[in-house]
């Protein structure tokens, strides 16, 4: 990766606040002349919070894990994987389940690695964080129930791990929609110093740096996690059984290990794996993406977030960006599943 776009990767995220309004009106208007002749589905009207659970919750070995997985809609249908970020879990998508489920789709959304019930198989293997683990795990997964190419959809670590399989296994991804868009990163560039502001963004990176920030999250993981969703959705009024039915999945014992894994490999403070080192390499370059995507990003996103211009031209394929209002925060999908939802079907039709 050049210097000049380790420096964009960095940069973008302290201008992203006063980048919006711009990328809004220059980048929507191109995405709706290239996509003007899709005609989406229109999908049941749902108010976000709805639903509480999933109907059916299941369990299969997928390489390196036992994954847990929530399974709904025709199972002949059109697959869609989604995948939650960090700190959230699978109930992100349970209002967007049954939405794609009512039109025909299959929805499968797993729980990654260190969350809820997906288990290491053995107890020895590293509890490896780095993003293109992650991205290995949903291959593996994918494999493990016979789906070649479906829409892969995500947000926070879940939209990075749906940006790495749509760049390097495109064969594998028919098209995908991501919150936050081009999330792709290195090592390198994540030693890149931000301005001051910028970097008061990045504090829990900074805490899990430190064995102290270890500890503090072992210990108050629950009151950590609701934190990070007030500041990262700070207009979304969730209620406390919103929070403890997601909560439930940090208790999983390696959840502590792999979010810290993640967070310090990402400064270079922490080794990955050997054997992912070829595909780190080729993420570090930046790949540009060349399955159909459609990027969103919610009007109040807290959470650091690269600017939409900055990264358009990461997107060869058909391509579009929407903005969704209303005062929607990080956790897209569960704020705003409609949208959500909505956006799966049309990149369908690319």
């Amino acid at each position: 990766m050049s210097e000049e776009i380790k420096y964009d990767r960095r940069r973008f995220l302290a201008i992203a606040a006063m980048s919006v309004a711009t990328a809004e009106s220059v980048l929507i208007g191109s995405a709706d002349a290239q996509s003007s002749k899709t005609k989406p589905a229109a999908l049941p009207t749902i108010k976000p919070g709805t639903n509480k659970s999933f109907s059916s919750l299941k369990q299969i070995d997928a390489g390196l894990l036992n994954v847990g997985y929530a399974d709904a809609g025709p199972a002949a249908g059109p697959v869609v994987i989604l995948l939650h970020g960090w700190p959230y879990d699978i109930h992100s998508y349970v209002d967007v389940a049954p939405l794609l489920a009512s039109a025909g789709y299959r929805v499968i959304v797993p729980y990654v690695r260190g969350y809820g019930s997906t288990r290491f198989l053995l107890s020895d293997t590293l509890r490896n964080g780095q993003p293109s683990a992650l991205a290995v795990d949903i291959i593996a997964f994918m494999d493990a129930l016979k789906i070649d190419k479906p829409i892969i959809a995500g947000f926070d670590w879940g939209a990075r791990t749906a940006n790495i399989i749509a760049a390097l296994w495109p064969q594998r991804c028919k098209a995908m929609v991501s919150v936050s868009g081009y999330l792709i990163g290195s090592q390198e560039a994540g030693k890149m110093p931000l301005p001051p502001k910028a970097e008061l963004e990045w504090w829990y990176q900074y805490y899990f740096a430190t064995e102290r920030g270890r500890a503090g999250y072992d210990e108050y993981r629950h009151d950590f996690a609701k934190l990070i969703w007030q500041l990262a959705s700070p207009k979304w009024h969730f209620d406390n059984a919103t929070f403890d039915r997601s909560a439930v999945s940090f208790d999983n014992p390696d959840h502590v290990s792999i979010v810290i894994h993640n967070y310090r490999w990402r400064l270079g403070l922490a080794n990955g794996e050997p054997k992912y080192d070829d595909l780190e390499k080729r993420l570090a370059e930046g790949p540009v993406i060349t399955v159909p995507t459609i990027t969103l990003e919610g009007d109040a996103n807290g959470a650091p977030h690269p600017d939409a211009s900055s990264y358009a031209k990461k997107f060869s394929g058909k391509y579009a960006h929407r903005i969704i209002k209303g005062g929607v925060g990080h956790n897209l999908p569960q704020e705003a599943p409609q949208a959500f939802a909505q956006a799966v079907v049309e990149v369908d039709g690319y």
